[in-house]
């Protein structure tokens, strides 16, 4: 169950997955919700899903709503606006941050094996 960010605990599982190869889904939405009921908004997102990578370094930063920042050798993936994490049954690190009404705008999830399509 997803619980509001604690930065220490969501760094030290951070760390657990550094320096080795590992699966990301980055996700970020403004306007899948938004274009029910404003034909005219301005829909925007990123979709990224079982990218494998290796991160040396991997910070929490910044007040609530926190970035999440991952350093690979030649660049960085992060996700701003993280509110909320879980490791999941599966040993997956789920990352989210939820808008004030509880809607999805970010993930960020790290995974030792590919996430299912």
């Amino acid at each position: 169950m997803m619980k509001e960010v604690n930065t220490n605990e969501l760094q030290e599982l951070i760390n657990s997955f550094a320096n080795k190869d590992v699966f990301i889904h980055l996700e970020t939405t403004n306007g899948s919700y938004a274009t029910h009921y404003n034909e005219g908004f301005f829909n925007a997102g990123a979709f990224i899903r079982n990218v494998q990578i290796r991160y040396e370094l991997g910070k929490v930063v910044g007040d609530a709503p926190h970035r999440v920042g991952l350093k690979m050798p030649h660049g960085w993936v992060y996700a701003q606006g993280i509110t909320h994490f879980e490791l999941d049954d599966q040993g997956r690190l789920l990352m989210a941050g939820l808008d004030n009404t509880g809607k999805l705008a970010v993930a960020l999830e790290i995974s030792e094996t590919p996430f299912a399509y």
